[in-house]
């Protein structure tokens, strides 16, 4: 929808191209009648909204031209005018489609505006009266509030469909890795559990959450004779499964939601806090937070899950075994996490177990 908006009042022309800009509606302006008349020419729009008194022409003559004219006269036309200029009736008498009088609600406008543009004729005239410039204001500030709610639950959505999107990569990832689709869920769970028991603020970072998830999104680089091998790795193919590290990095770079500690999990996800681990050698608090937390429960998840070549440990003995990593592979601050966050992992497991 283009609407060409003409006012020689620039404040006013502020305040509505941020109403119409917020909900993606294409804004040409003019000051005058002379430019608003050239603008028509150049790029018909599908609504003319138009200030009654203005220089070069009144906004009375200006539209009696529009409808006049066989070229233009489909082009809906809304008047506004000041409580010193036009009326209903002379508005009417124009051609016009819709009048208001200033102050107006700029939500107002733009519901008139896009029933015009809709072709849902005709359009109510409004002529209620009110003088103050102080009151335009807070009609805008009221509009704007509501817009603003309106864009944060359209980012709620989108978020939501990130989170979905990622989700269901993770899941076919997954699949095609062990034959399952719930390790990576099962592992965001129990690493957002870890994160809150450390007071972190991993917990709130949507990109940690989106990190947890896509870990192993690297692995679609990785042949499918090394990812299914029911046995052992020769040392060639564990090198090469390795490089998913470093190819997830990579195919995620680019990806705006998960800068920062998504990343940085995903690169790091196998480094050990004695330096022992991939890709990097990192060592200790070197090691990305997001990734240390992971480390615990990505082996915890490991332990207590079947594989093709075992069967899954009992989850005492999985926590025996992460107890013994403290210090070696694992951060010890993280493994105090574990034993702090035991009953909710354990809740966790049991919830997610049969999937």
């Amino acid at each position: 929808m283009r609407i060409l908006l003409v006012d020689d009042d620039a404040g006013l022309r502020a305040l509505l191209r941020t109403t119409f800009e917020a909900v993606d509606v294409e804004l040409e302006e003019a000051e005058d009648a002379p430019g608003a008349t050239e603008a028509v020419r150049k790029n018909r729009p599908d609504v003319v909204v138009l200030d009654v008194r203005m220089p070069g022409g009144s906004g009375l003559d200006l539209c009696r031209a529009l409808k006049a004219d066989p070229a233009t006269n489909a082009i809906s036309v809304v008047l506004l005018t000041g409580s010193d200029g036009g009326t209903a009736e002379s508005a009417a008498a124009a051609g016009a489609d819709a009048f208001l009088r200033k102050p107006f609600s700029p939500l107002e406008l733009l519901s008139i505006v896009e029933r015009l543009a809709g072709g849902l004729h005709p359009v109510p005239f409004r002529a209620s009266r009110a003088d103050s410039v102080s009151e335009q204001l807070q009609l805008y500030a009221r509009d704007l509030r509501h817009l603003l709610e309106i864009e944060r639950g359209q980012r709620l959505l989108l978020a939501e469909g990130y989170r979905e999107t990622v989700t269901a990569l993770a899941t076919a990832l997954e699949s095609k890795d062990s034959g399952t689709g719930i390790h990576s869920q099962r592992v965001q769970r129990y690493a957002l559990e870890l994160a809150r028991s450390l007071g972190s603020d991993l917990v709130e970072d949507p990109s940690a959450e989106y990190g947890f998830l896509l870990h192993d999104v690297g692995k679609i680089g990785i042949p499918d004779s090394i990812l299914q091998k029911p046995g052992p790795l020769t040392q060639e193919e564990r090198s090469q499964m390795q490089t998913h590290t470093v190819l997830g990095e990579q195919m995620l770079g680019g990806v705006a939601f998960l800068q920062g500690a998504g990343l940085a999990i995903v690169r790091s996800h196998h480094e050990r806090w004695d330096g022992a681990g991939y890709p990097d050698g990192l060592e200790g608090s070197d090691i990305p937070l997001g990734a240390r937390v992971f480390a615990v429960a990505d082996t915890l998840d490991a332990m207590t899950s079947d594989r093709p070549y075992r069967r899954a440990l009992p989850w005492l003995s999985a926590g025996a075994e992460i107890l013994r990593g403290r210090g070696g592979q694992f951060d010890p601050a993280v493994v105090g996490a574990f034993q702090d966050a035991e009953p909710r992992l354990q809740a966790v497991y049991v919830e997610l177990k049969a999937a």
